[in-house]
């Protein structure tokens, strides 16, 4: 019974999202016209799911996993790392809290060199900031270095 216990609580997800998107209005032939309701992605994207968890479930009949160990500090501190994410976003910059988030997370992993780690922690979020603000002209939510960047 337990391990059925995550694919039961997606299919209900699933079934109750199915249901909200049954809820909205249809949009008139003059809006939308061939295309796709508004509800339809939703609903086509949570069949996909149901069909998904009946396929898990049959795995999991056909083959039961085994007991499930403690996990290692590995886990604990990819845990951590969401929180320190959402706080390091929230209080200071995005771009500060995907560097620090990626060398913990890098180094926690198993990456021993700093220099390594360290690179992946600049060359990303400045990758991102680059790729979002010069070529896809989205600007970012004020921060730090936000602020600093854009006056």
């Amino acid at each position: 019974m337990r391990p059925f216990i995550v694919p039961g609580l997606l299919a209900v997800f699933s079934v109750v999202i199915i249901y909200l998107a049954l809820q909205l209005k249809l949009s008139p032939p003059m809006i939308v016209g061939h295309s796709m309701q508004p509800r339809s992605f939703p609903i086509f994207l949570m069949v996909i799911n149901l069909i998904l968890i009946g396929i898990l479930v049959w795995q999991v009949k056909q083959n039961p996993p085994d007991p499930i160990k403690l996990e290692g500090v590995t886990t604990w501190v990819s845990i951590s790392m969401f929180a320190a994410f959402y706080l390091l976003t929230t209080y200071a910059d995005f771009f500060i809290a995907i560097a620090v988030v990626m060398f913990v997370l890098c180094y926690s992993w198993g990456e021993r060199r700093i220099h390594v780690a360290g690179l992946v922690s600049v060359v990303t979020p400045l990758s991102l900031f680059l790729l979002f603000d010069e070529v896809l002209k989205i600007r970012f939510p004020r921060g730090l270095i936000t602020n600093w960047y854009y006056g």
